[in-house]
């Protein structure tokens, strides 16, 4: 009961910064970082209660931890690397909406703490990096998703309401190249911890499971879009598909998966039971 009010509090923290851009003169002022302060608050506060019996493996858990991740990660790059960037906040803030309002309407499902043998330093550094890249690639998703929408504004010159809002396609462009060469260096050092928590664990050093074979293929995908980007220019369509094809690859490897084990199996297996 407590977890589903904090949740549920968790997810209004998030609705001032969905409304802010909407204003008469939006701009990263007081009341911008005022809003981003309560959103982070408020999903702070509820990580932390459902750490406080160890870590979790639901779904629930999963995607908070991914809007934890999200604006954590949002607050260095709004101050320092891009000035545009704040900009991202009316198609971040709803879609951080949308995987709370999952989260809690998942949250009855499968909620065991984590059991694993390997060494704690290594599997909290290797959770702590898995976060923190899917956070990274979900970030670029949305600033790719930013120029996209400003490419077709141009192209049919016609700014809508939400183009108005958002940055700029060469600053968006900017910041997703920015995001997947740190997303694609956060990658491997993800692999690089997964890899000693299974030998920790199983003392075979690569296990080629469905996370495995998605982490890799994701470090391909971003690889090629940085190496086309360097030799070719590669933008646009081309660029966007790629970032989204990465994101979608991160997300049935990770949270994509724990819906099926946790939420439709279990349902399954329950009404086969009756």
């Amino acid at each position: 009961m407590a977890l589903t009010v904090l949740s549920i509090f968790a997810l209004i923290s998030l609705t001032p910064a969905i409304l802010l851009p909407y204003r008469k003169d939006p701009k990263p002022d007081r009341w911008f970082w005022a809003m981003l302060a309560l959103a982070i608050a408020g999903t702070v506060v509820l990580i932390l209660t459902r750490l406080s019996t160890g870590w979790k493996t639901d779904v629930s858990t999963a995607l908070w931890f991914t809007i934890f991740a999200c604006l954590i990660l949002y607050l260095p790059i709004v101050t320092s690397v891009s000035k545009d960037s704040w900009r991202l906040s009316p198609l971040l803030m709803p879609y951080l909406f949308i995987l709370g309002v999952l989260a809690i309407f998942l949250s009855d499902s499968s909620n065991q703490p984590l059991v694993n043998n390997a060494h704690v330093v290594w599997m909290g550094t290797h959770i702590l990096v898995s976060v923190a890249t899917y956070g990274l690639i979900t970030l670029a998703a949305v600033a790719a998703l930013a120029a996209s929408i400003q490419s077709r504004a141009l192209k049919l010159k016609k700014r809508t309401t939400l183009s108005k809002l958002l940055p700029s396609v060469t600053s968006s462009e900017k910041l997703v190249l920015q995001l997947l060469y740190t997303g694609e260096f956060v990658l491997v050092a993800g692999l690089i911890t997964g890899m000693a928590s299974q030998y920790l664990n199983t003392e075979k050093l690569l296990i080629f499971d469905h996370k495995t074979i998605f982490a890799i293929t994701v470090f391909l995908v971003i690889g090629i879009l940085l190496i086309l980007n360097h030799h070719s220019g590669t933008r646009g369509k081309t660029s966007t598909h790629l970032v989204l094809l990465a994101y979608i690859l991160l997300t049935l490897g990770y949270p994509g998966v724990k819906l099926v084990t946790d939420v439709i199996l279990v349902e399954q297996h329950f009404h086969s039971t009756l």
